[in-house]
């Protein structure tokens, strides 16, 4: 499979995993040796000022947290818009990548802008391939504007309609099919 870095995830139906229930996850590496993301639609109920106050200095202190992802919870992950990229440690797609662990204190001029997120998604090899050979996944490309949507929760929906009308019953259908 040709690598994907730099698309969406868009979760299926199939998918009832509560961590990627209508999830959209930005590819940012992927390879023979798996696939790391970050899930870009779940904003968190605490502030980044609040949760790790250093990284106010990158976004607004009362952006909210975003929750990345299953693995590794307790790490910090920041997707930037790069304005030179060559700052980045992985470029998922044009000048948007994520930030290096060690980005040095003077990072901030060199970001338009970022979000900053709790964990991230992970895939061994060959489990990425194996989830979209089930169909657990609709990979998409993605647009910058998806990676800083203003309203994170319409993101899925948003993706889905821009795919067309064969995703309307995806889109369409409830959180919960046993209420309809």
């Amino acid at each position: 499979m040709d690598p994907i870095n730099g698309s969406l995830l868009i979760s299926n139906s199939n998918l009832l995993d509560p961590n990627f229930r209508r999830t959209i996850v930005l590819i940012g590496h992927h390879d023979e040796q798996g696939a790391v993301g970050v899930v870009l639609n779940q904003p968190l109920a605490v502030a980044v000022g609040e949760a790790v106050p250093p990284l106010g200095r990158l976004v607004d202190p009362s952006d909210p947290l975003f929750d990345g992802g299953p693995v590794e919870p307790d790490s910090v992950v920041v997707i930037a818009d790069f304005i030179d990229p060559s700052r980045a440690e992985v470029l998922a797609m044009g000048s948007i990548g994520f930030l290096p662990p060690e980005a040095g204190e003077d990072i901030g001029e060199s970001i338009r802008r970022a979000r900053v997120y709790a964990g991230y998604s992970g895939w061994g090899p060959g489990q990425l391939e194996a989830e979209l050979a089930e169909g657990t996944w609709i990979v998409a490309p993605a647009l910058p504007g998806d990676v800083f949507h203003e309203q994170p929760a319409k993101l899925w929906d948003e993706v889905l309609r821009r795919l067309g009308r064969g995703y309307d019953m995806l889109r369409l259908m409830p959180r919960d099919p046993s209420m309809n």
